[in-house]
């Protein structure tokens, strides 16, 4: 196949997230229109870009159980480079610092990974799925015309879909934060670290929920926790996921968000904490 074939063939998040190699601990990459939000990148997918600069390093051992990623400024469009450091590595688990940096711009994003060998020991899982109907009985949600990241995202909503936001806010009829949703990548693409941690990122600000309008908000902070090992990622292939968001405030400009993701069969994948801001 040649390579531009290759190219076309590839999923549009792959591409997204790719990274060149440019020195021991410097990688570059680039943003990718497919994947644009509303002034600059998606942050999930600029979150699987810097977790996948730890996951090609050679130094790395395990697979990822949590990372933390800040987003100091608007990352620019075009080329970017992200730079990582080895902290520390102990006997079951290892530390990474990540920057993203651009010449014009400076440091965007800060991050750190922590990555761990898994071993075989007790498992409990009491955190349930909440009962939903099929995703195949649910309405798609329509994402034509709106940020270019959700086109390829098939979101079914069982509970608390978003209704056509409002002129203005909504302040006397506000609306539920908990949502619950089916989710996939379209065209379909088999789960891996990367994708779940971008999908992490893939749940509507609470507040477009409660205020039923389009509100100015953004992520400054996102925390994502890893449950399960590679061998379980891929055992979900390219199904539906479930997931559930919630928030507990809304104070003075920020406000929390809470997400659980699921496999269709039931077993939690990851989980979620933000920290956002708003302008109303």
């Amino acid at each position: 196949m040649a390579e531009t074939d290759q190219a076309s063939a590839q999923h549009a998040f792959d591409r997204a997230v790719a990274l060149t190699r440019r020195g021991e601990n410097a990688f570059e990459g680039r943003t990718s229109d497919d994947f644009w939000n509303f002034t600059g990148p998606f942050g999930g997918a600029t979150a699987a870009a810097l977790l996948n600069a730890v996951m090609m390093h050679e130094k790395r051992i395990g697979t990822p159980v949590a990372m933390t990623v800040n987003y100091c400024a608007p990352v620019a469009k075009g080329a970017f480079t992200i730079t990582v450091r080895e902290v520390r590595t102990n006997r079951s688990t290892q530390h990474w610092y990540i920057e993203l940096s651009q010449p014009a711009e400076g440091v965007s994003i800060t991050a750190t990974a922590v990555f761990a060998a898994r071993r075989e020991t007790w498992s409990h899982f009491p955190g349930e799925m909440p009962k939903a109907a099929p995703p195949e009985s649910l309405p798609k949600l329509p994402t034509r015309g709106l940020m270019e990241w959700m086109q390829y995202y098939d979101f079914r909503f069982a509970k608390n879909m978003p209704v056509p936001p409002r002129p203005e806010p909504a302040d006397n009829d506000l609306g539920p934060a908990l949502s619950h949703v089916w989710m996939r990548m379209q065209p379909e693409r088999a789960l891996d670290f990367l994708s779940l941690m971008a999908i992490s990122d893939t749940f509507f600000g609470r507040i477009f929920h409660v205020r039923k309008s389009m509100i100015r908000i953004g992520t400054i902070s996102m925390t994502t926790y890893f449950h399960v090992d590679a061998d379980e990622i891929a055992a979900v292939g390219g199904g539906y996921l479930f997931g559930t968001a919630d928030a507990n405030v809304f104070n003075k400009g920020y406000s929390d968000q809470v997400a659980a993701m699921w496999s269709r069969e039931g077993k939690m994948l990851a989980t979620s904490h933000q920290l956002t801001y708003f302008r109303a």
